[in-house]
């Protein structure tokens, strides 16, 4: 039995999702925001999702995106990894 391969992304891949978890503070979604435009110019803000945790004290912020290749997706998790707030990127 062979070791099953990861799927494979074609690019430019439209509405591909980055989802990010992070403390809850006045400033974490423009952050998040702000890496996004830096990263992917012209993302859809109205597709921009914003969640609380149940107690308040997380938030998750989906941004969907059209990925243009790997090197990106990696420069936007290292900048979404910076910031001080994020708990975890996917």
């Amino acid at each position: 039995m062979g070791e099953q391969q990861p799927p494979k992304i074609e690019f430019p891949c439209p509405d591909y999702v980055i989802k990010c978890m992070g403390l809850a503070t006045a400033s974490y979604r423009e952050a998040v925001l702000t890496v996004m435009e830096r990263h992917a110019p012209g993302f859809d803000i109205t597709k921009v999702s914003v969640r609380d945790s149940r107690n308040g004290t997380f938030q998750s912020v989906s941004v969907f995106i059209t990925a243009t290749g790997v090197e990106q997706l990696q420069a936007i998790h290292e900048d979404l990894k910076k910031l001080p707030e994020t708990k975890m990127v996917l």
